[in-house]
């Protein structure tokens, strides 16, 4: 074996970490689907607790309660390579520094070129948020959501799975 498929054998397989808190169920349901069906490991890591399916895919992590603290507790187990499902930029931010993937619930992917600009705007809107000029958050997660996360997923998994 050359060394280069030596690195390639000892890497562990891809995990996918959920960022479970806020993670709209019907989310929560294509990823377990799809951990079931692909037999990928399956993390999701809350500070409340959750029912999930039992698999030997699918797994939960309940961490304390606080600020950050799934978020954390995702950023030091993940590896390269892992996918992070999460809405939370921050987090999303950490994951992509670590070599990582990140994946909002409305099927977008943050990439090195677009997560700082994302922080920003995050950061801005919530210093408008604190003055009092903006009162609303983001829409209602929507079907078209769904899909376009249901999309992406399968395509990254397709694209992702064939290297491990």
């Amino acid at each position: 074996m050359s060394p280069a498929n030596l690195d390639e054998a000892a890497k562990p397989p891809m995990q996918i970490w959920v960022d479970a808190d806020a993670c709209p169920k019907a989310v929560k349901e294509i990823v377990y689907r799809a951990a079931e069906r692909l037999q990928v490991k399956t993390t999701l890591v809350a500070n409340s607790r959750l029912t999930i399916p039992r698999s030997p895919w699918l797994h939960f992590i309940l961490v304390e309660s606080g600020f950050d603290v799934a978020d954390k507790e995702i950023t030091r187990l993940m590896q390269p390579g892992d996918l992070v499902i999460t809405a939370d930029i921050p987090l999303a931010a950490d994951a992509i520094e670590k070599e990582g993937f990140a994946l909002n619930p409305r099927g977008e992917f943050y990439t090195r070129n677009n997560v700082q600009s994302a922080l920003s705007m995050r950061n801005f809107m919530d210093s408008l948020r604190g003055a009092g000029t903006i009162t609303g958050g983001p829409s209602a997660f929507s079907n078209t959501d769904r899909t376009a996360f249901a999309n992406q997923l399968d395509r990254f998994l397709t694209k992702h799975l064939k290297k491990t």
